[in-house]
């Protein structure tokens, strides 16, 4: 096969990568997107294994582990998609950014150790004075060894390091989102120390130092000291955001682990992992600029921790115990019923009760009824961009009922009932007080709303700490319990 044939077949998988990109835009579109994206990987990963092959004179003894990591990667990806549960999705793609960055690590360390096996052309080395060194080989920490090109040794320095930071920080915001372990480090409250950002400042700076210093001298002491460095500085940057700020994190580590295999993609000179590092990179950062914009919040105050942190510090200690109206099922359901247009707000407490299929199910006897029911998206409610449209779409949820919060936040003000399912910061009316600490946020109008229905298991805080005064105004009547029974209860009472 020429590389002709090869570079032809890359380019089609890129081409199939960006058609997967503009299918997952949108959920009507998804599907196709998702069939792109198998398809040009697929291509990616034929063409790569049969360029081993070649390279390796038509002896193909070492694909065999290469068919068994496919083996085994392809048959644990099989199993968790067809078990995941919707809740545990951002945990899953927190774990799956981790691997892609300890990949990356792990080939640059490889490349590192022995670059001819990777293709990586020798530099132009003259033999030290005195020394017996084979041809192509330079002493390096007092081993002779082959020398990688400057050039090269940047994109290691690069791909390695941003893999380290996007391996440590995914495992940090895996516990965080999965919120099922005690050591304080994986819990989603922020962890904060005084010094924490001079800190997170010595050791970006010392990795920087280290990294060049590997890159000018081919020193194997400074590259595993500026990984090391890497590892840590991943933990330190994620352990003080908070856990409001998690679609934001999400999104930011999708876009460091394509940047870190754009980069490894350099070194090796594979022009399908450049494209496809950098479409993931990019995407990723683009995602990360929006969900910024829907929080209102700077990338950089995000990531050091400002809007998580301020969130807790307002949200502990003790609240004073408020009154509220509270009801039943069936008093909720006779004012939907009663209702022309009924507007439903899904959020986290949803996914976590397996609600969907029965919020559906209710909004269809609804619309049997005559009333107009739409949802209202916001777009970090949940613990991932797209949490609750993936959740709902699993539902079947027709798309023409579904609505982000720029366009149906108008609608609130001529809604009769806005039901809130399981949904809290994204709702709270305390993004439009000055000094509240998430100020500024935008969030989905539901106070606006004639009458407003809550569902949650209890008065607790949302993630980001804070009450929500949405809870306690005249209009607003919580139902209290577990939001599928609360919903089935109130589709019965309908019939």
């Amino acid at each position: 096969m020429s590389m002709n044939v090869v570079t032809l077949l890359y380019l089609v998988a890129s081409v199939c990568f960006i058609q997967a990109l503009k299918g997952l835009s949108h959920p009507t579109t998804s599907i196709r997107g998702n069939i792109f994206g198998m398809v040009g990987m697929a291509i990616a990963i034929l063409t790569t294994a049969a360029l081993i092959v070649q390279l390796a004179g038509g002896k193909a003894a070492g694909m065999g582990w290469v068919l068994l990591g496919l083996v085994v990667g392809a048959a644990y990806g099989a199993w968790r998609a067809k078990t995941v549960e919707m809740t545990q999705m951002p945990e899953l793609v927190a774990f799956f950014h981790s691997m892609i960055g300890l990949a990356a690590v792990f080939i640059a360390i490889a490349a590192v150790v022995e670059p001819w096996a990777f293709g990586i052309t020798p530099a132009p080395v003259l033999a030290a004075v005195g020394l017996n060194t084979p041809e192509g080989t330079v002493v390096i920490d007092g081993f002779a060894r082959y020398a990688i090109p400057a050039g090269n040794r940047l994109e290691l320095f690069l791909g390695a390091a941003i893999g380290a930071i996007t391996f440590s920080g995914s495992v940090i915001a895996f516990g965080k989102l999965s919120g099922k372990y005690k050591f304080r480090l994986f819990q989603g409250a922020p962890v904060q120390f005084k010094g924490q950002h001079m800190l997170n400042l010595i050791l970006g700076l010392l990795t920087i130092g280290l990294g060049l210093v590997f890159v000018f001298t081919e020193s194997w002491i400074a590259f595993f000291a500026m990984l090391a460095l890497s590892f840590v500085m991943g933990v330190l940057i994620i352990i003080p955001i908070g856990g409001a700020d998690m679609p934001v994190v999400v999104s930011m580590l999708n876009s460091y682990s394509g940047w870190a295999a754009a980069g490894i993609g350099f070194s090796l000179n594979n022009a399908m992992l450049i494209v496809a590092g950098s479409l993931v990179g990019s995407s990723g950062a683009i995602l990360s600029y929006i969900m910024c914009k829907a929080m209102n919040r700077s990338f950089f105050n995000v990531i050091l921790g400002g809007f998580g942190g301020e969130a807790a510090a307002a949200g502990g200690g003790a609240k004073e115990q408020r009154p509220v109206k509270s009801g039943s099922a069936d008093d909720a359901a006779y004012m939907l019923a009663n209702a022309d247009t009924v507007i439903i707000v899904p959020g986290y407490g949803l996914a976590v009760a397996r609600a969907q299929h029965a919020v559906n199910e209710l909004a269809q006897k609804l619309i049997e009824k005559g009333v107009t029911v739409k949802y209202a998206i916001h777009p970090v409610a949940g613990r991932m961009p797209g949490h609750m449209n993936v959740l709902l779409a699993e539902a079947e949820v027709p798309y023409d009922q579904v609505f982000e919060m720029e366009d149906i936040n108008g609608e609130f003000a001529q809604a009769d009932v806005a039901i809130i399912l399981g949904a809290n910061d994204v709702v709270n009316p305390a993004a439009l007080q000055k000094g509240s600490p998430i100020y500024g946020m935008p969030i989905l109008e539901a106070y606006k709303a004639k009458t407003v229905i809550v569902n949650k298991r209890s008065m607790a805080a949302g993630y980001a700490g804070l009450d929500n005064e949405l809870f306690y105004m005249d209009k607003t009547m919580m139902v209290f319990g577990d939001a599928k029974k609360v919903v089935e209860d109130m589709g019965k009472a309908i019939e």
